[in-house]
């Protein structure tokens, strides 16, 4: 297998693992635990994993200039990316939150032209409108009867989410150039770690360890090792030998995914503002990542 076609598997193994999150994660909280607690475990475990896996990479000191980006990369890629997604996740459908995070690259793009003064063209400012008519549409409108408490507020949080994550590609990418990755996501995951723990330590420290059945242990497991530890590893290997527009396209197949396992375990359902929402969403963004 070349690396161009691993770098591809790896991209689409992520986008399957993140569709499968939304539902998973779905299934274990609030009943069993809380979103900011499980944010604790998730993190907390991924910092263990990360830390062991370091002494098996390559030995590089981090210059002291670059720790403040490190915090701010864990800041928008670890402590708001995950609170916000997951009490996002906990009053939306899984539907709509995979459906909002494709906005990602237009965030991205967004950022990239006012914090990096790149140019952009008439047909990625209308892909972009477009875009953020779904996702406003999807926020108000986007109402779900199943799996969804409060699901504007839920698609809300979804989305300063994906704004956070899109900070985070733009920090951590000076990072990639300079360091190997082993070097740096462990400190990521630490500060991380740091930021997320005064907020979930009193819903991790409430869990009723003797209620949780053994599926629900396994599925606490499933989110710390693949969809955290392992998808950060899997997205490494594929920016390393495609182009960043390549990757970002996979994003658009979570909600495919989700879709497909939220619908087929009757964890949510479809509707027509939903669809027309995706719609709206996936033409933008089909319009902001087309090249000329």
């Amino acid at each position: 297998m070349s690396k161009r076609t691993w770098a591809l598997f790896a991209a689409t193994l992520v986008s399957i693992i993140y569709g499968v999150t939304f539902t998973i994660a779905k299934d274990v909280m609030p009943k069993y635990v809380e979103p900011f607690g499980f944010i604790t475990m998730r993190v907390g475990g991924s910092v263990l994993l990360f830390w062991l896996v370091s002494f098996f990479g390559p030995k590089e000191k981090i210059a002291l200039e670059d720790f403040p980006r490190i915090a701010a990369a864990a800041f928008f890629g670890v402590a708001l990316n995950m609170l916000t997604f997951f009490k996002g996740l906990s009053y939306t459908s899984p539907i709509m939150g995979a459906v909002l995070m494709v906005t990602t690259p237009i965030i991205v793009l967004i950022l990239s032209a006012i914090i990096m003064k790149e140019r952009m063209q008439k047909r990625k400012i209308f892909g972009i409108i477009l875009g953020l008519a779904g996702t406003i549409t999807l926020i108000l409108y986007g109402k779900s009867m199943v799996n969804a408490p409060n699901a504007t507020l839920g698609n809300l949080l979804v989305f300063i989410n994906a704004i956070s994550y899109g900070f985070y590609l733009i920090l951590v990418k000076k990072l990639m150039d300079k360091y190997n990755a082993f070097t740096f996501v462990k400190w990521i995951y630490t500060f991380g770690f740091i930021m997320v723990l005064p907020f979930g330590w009193h819903e991790f420290h409430a869990i009723n360890w003797t209620t949780i059945p053994t599926d629900i242990f396994w599925k606490i497991g499933f989110v710390v090792v693949f969809s955290t530890f392992l998808t950060y590893l899997l997205n490494l290997v594929s920016m390393r030998e495609l182009k960043p527009t390549t990757v970002a396209v996979f994003i658009y197949l979570q909600p495919l995914f989700a879709t497909i396992f939220a619908v087929g375990l009757g964890k949510d359902e479809l509707s027509l503002v939903k669809l027309l929402s995706a719609v709206l969403i996936f033409t933008g963004v089909y319009l902001v990542t087309q090249k000329k």
